[in-house]
């Protein structure tokens, strides 16, 4: 089964990513197409909260902390079972829009519960889970940790505590677990959760469901406080969502009314809010272009049609000069592959236009020893033209694909910051939101990275219409630019002007008119728009339809 959470809809337009994780730029196609011609103090543990998946009943229990000893023997504790605010699954065995009725929850007592969490891995052996402290001393710190028991098939989760002697400073990983995947496959790992006394209301929702067998996870909305209870720490709507990607074979169809609730209009208390909100401001002296207009765009030097192949360096010129007439002052390119660097970079030079460019990591092996990212490293190398470049990005969603972990990609940046010594520009990558708010994603990139570079597409976002997808990606620029206190920068948004519609996202020429227009309002000179053409040789057979249809020239009044 495919699991994914729902929201109601201010919440996914205001906070969570809910679903711009579902894109696929196929430029792992691209390639072959043209081949053609992440602090805690020193006595506690800290650790982020991440709701999925859970096997079985949970079991859930309360760890009274043990003395510090200069030992590290773990003491198991009895669980309880307690009813507590964590996510409702609910299984929806066809396709549709279903209705989830409003539940409440009341917790008298601070309860620490365990949550388990589902992570995606590649082949290989895997260290997951446990609590990640810093210390700045030698210490000893004692905390409660999350892990399963099984029994009779039945996966348990459970909270112990340990004490552990940190003997020196230092960043240290307690009670983690390891496991061996023989394929690609999704690992469930436990967290430790905490709720403070309140009423927790999981509201209404309703959702579109694209896919047979989902299973949709409600989450719980902000806790009234109890009329004893002091100021309440509100858990945070799920950092992790992940709407999972709907197979090509997926079939867009009518669901008999009698088997699912209507779609209710939706209130007005549910709106995203209005563009009247604060800004994020640009970086002073860093990336981006004019507030309000757009700042570039994304390009692929590959001919348009079914066929595919490599541009000629005439068409590249003649793209370019197409940007730069529109008002554009940036061009994002993702690889080096037909002649990308000499090519876009002259035509750039020729026509005052400044660039991104990137190393694509399109297959595991993501380090320098994978030939596909040599080369481009020594193509980046090669041709040197610092002064064009603005932005270097290592990897587009490469550990949302999961051809990264994330300590790999960071070693990668750090890779490339030694290889390209006359470059003295800010480095990123690219993913989406739910990536970096990962603890281990975070933890491994923050230190590396200048500004943290996001994907973020409204469309995927079943709850957004054309006309707020500026204020989607808004919310995803203001939630990824606190992450590591350093500037975001969006690398990718646009709307299709074809394809099946996705919940309340319609595809369409007006709507992406639209679509462009909110998104440039909104965060124009901190957004490069994807693309500028539409490109026939992408897959057609998703279920959105789409994946052809983000060409914007026509909006962009490109001709």
């Amino acid at each position: 089964m495919k699991a994914t959470f729902a929201v109601a809809a201010a919440a996914a337009v205001t906070g969570v990513n809910a679903a711009s994780v579902h894109h696929r730029h196929a430029h792992d196609a691209f390639r072959a197409l043209a081949k053609k011609d992440y602090a805690t103090d020193n006595s506690t543990c800290g650790c982020t909260t991440i709701y999925s998946t859970y096997y079985g009943e949970a079991t859930l229990s309360f760890p009274p902390a043990p003395p510090a000893t200069s030992a590290p023997p773990p003491a198991t504790i009895t669980s309880t079972a307690v009813v507590v605010p964590t996510p409702i699954p609910q299984t929806c065995s066809t396709t549709g829009v279903y209705t989830f009725p409003a539940t409440t929850v009341t917790l008298t007592d601070s309860t620490t519960v365990c949550v388990p969490s589902t992570t995606a891995v590649p082949p290989g052996t895997h260290t997951l889970g446990g609590v990640t402290t810093v210390v700045t001393t030698a210490t000893t710190v004692t905390c409660p940790y999350a892990t399963v028991s099984t029994s009779e098939g039945v996966v348990t989760s459970i909270i112990e505590t340990t004490t552990y002697v940190c003997p020196s400073a230092g960043t240290y990983t307690i009670a983690p677990t390891t496991e061996t995947a023989e394929k690609s496959t999704t690992l469930t790992v436990p967290v430790v959760t905490s709720y403070p006394p309140g009423t927790y209301t999981q509201p209404e929702v309703v959702t579109t469901v694209t896919e047979t067998n989902t299973v949709i996870y409600c989450p719980f909305d902000i806790p009234t406080p109890t009329p004893t209870s002091v100021a309440i720490t509100t858990p945070a709507v799920p950092a992790t969502t992940i709407v999972p990607t709907v197979p090509a074979t997926t079939p867009v169809v009518s669901v008999p009314a009698n088997t699912l609730t209507p779609v209710p209009s939706v209130p007005s208390s549910t709106v995203a809010p209005s563009s009247s909100a604060p800004s994020t401001p640009k970086p002073s002296g860093g990336l981006g272009g004019t507030p309000g207009k757009p700042w570039g765009i994304s390009y692929t030097p590959y001919k348009t049609g079914p066929e595919g192949g490599c541009k000629s360096r005439d068409d590249v010129f003649s793209d370019i000069k197409k940007i730069a007439g529109a008002g554009m002052t940036e061009v994002r390119v993702y690889s080096t592959d037909c002649d990308t660097l000499p090519n876009v970079g002259d035509a750039c030079t020729e026509y005052g236009v400044r660039m991104i460019i990137g190393i694509y990591v399109d297959s595991p092996g993501c380090d320098a020893r994978n030939p596909s990212v040599a080369e481009q490293i020594s193509a980046i190398k090669s041709w040197g033209q610092w002064n064009m470049v603005d932005l270097i990005t290592v990897g587009n969603e490469a550990v949302f694909h999961g051809y990264c972990q994330p300590s790999e990609l960071a070693s990668l940046v750090t890779k490339c910051r030694g290889e390209f010594a006359g470059y003295t520009g800010p480095y990123t990558t690219a993913e989406t939101v739910n990536i970096w708010q990962q603890s281990d994603f975070s933890a491994a990139m923050c230190g590396v990275v200048d500004y943290a570079g996001c994907n973020a597409h409204a469309f995927f976002n079943t709850e957004t219409e054309a006309s707020q997808a500026g204020t989607f990606v808004k919310s995803q620029l203001d939630l990824v630019s606190k992450i590591c206190n350093k500037p975001g920068v969006i690398l990718e948004t646009g709307w299709p002007s074809a394809g099946n519609a996705m919940g309340k996202a319609i595809p369409g020429e007006a709507q992406q008119q639209q679509a462009i227009d909110s998104i440039v309002k909104e965060v124009g000179g901190m957004s490069i728009l994807f693309s500028l053409f539409n490109d026939l040789w992408k897959d057609g057979s998703t279920a959105c339809g789409c994946e052809q249809f983000f060409g914007c020239d026509k909006v962009l009044g490109i001709l």
